[in-house]
């Protein structure tokens, strides 16, 4: 059971990071645009960080040009490296070029079963199924992760699910129910899965009871002297 955050804000990954609670992070193009930085830059200070899984994606126009961004990201960046590519056909046949090599892939825009079963024959580390995206479509997308994991589990595979496009504290705890291996989640959701209403009355209410406890430890010890 492991918890990536999405994002490549640096700083909120080295505070988030730093709990002990995350395992890896997923970037994207849009997620690289907003941090104002290089990918490269990204990527390097996040190694540096003790990041050992970073999702990388790669953006080309062809199988070729692929494998050599994807080689280029590794050669750079190595064991820490999952490449991170579309689930089309020349994405699925890049990854199966890139698993023989034993460099991960995260396949993403899995919006189907039978996407994540190809990506898993074609050697995909990770398959990436999106829940908002599909839930915004009048389907469900917490169980097309518990249809996915179910298959993967009955057939014995090897391939991660890693629930995507998670957008509430409620959906977290729901992915990995329906079987997920990984939840990549927003620095906005993990900081809320901190939180709940009666944890907050409960430390109100230790709060207050451990001030009255001073203050009658604070009275006796007057009396004594």
């Amino acid at each position: 059971m492991k918890i990536f955050l999405d994002t490549a804000d640096c700083q909120q990954i080295q505070k988030h990071f730093a709990s002990g609670l995350i395992d890896g992070v997923t970037t994207n193009p849009t997620l690289i645009m907003k941090s104002h930085r290089s990918p490269d830059d990204v990527y390097q200070e996040l190694k540096t960080m003790g990041l050992r899984d970073i999702s990388m994606e790669v953006v080309a126009e062809s199988v070729v040009d692929t494998l050599r961004e994807a080689h280029r990201l590794y050669d750079l960046f190595g064991d820490v490296t999952t490449i991170k590519l579309p689930c089309t056909p020349d994405g699925l046949m890049a990854c199966r070029q890139l698993a023989n090599e034993n460099i991960r892939v995260n396949v993403t825009l899995v919006f189907s079963q039978v996407q994540a079963i190809l990506a898993a024959k074609a050697g995909a580390a990770y398959v990436s199924p999106f829940v908002g995206r599909v839930d915004d479509n009048s389907f469900g997308g917490l169980c097309l992760v518990k249809d996915i994991a179910k298959v993967f589990r009955e057939h014995m595979v090897r391939t991660e699910v890693l629930a995507a496009s998670i957008r509430g504290v409620r959906d977290v705890g729901r992915a990995f129910e329906y079987g997920a291996d990984v939840v990549t989640v927003p620095v906005g959701v993990f900081e809320k899965c901190y939180k709940h209403i009666l944890t907050d009355k409960g430390l109100e209410l230790f709060d207050n009871d451990w001030k009255s406890v001073q203050a009658l430890t604070n009275e006796n010890s007057s009396l004594v002297q």
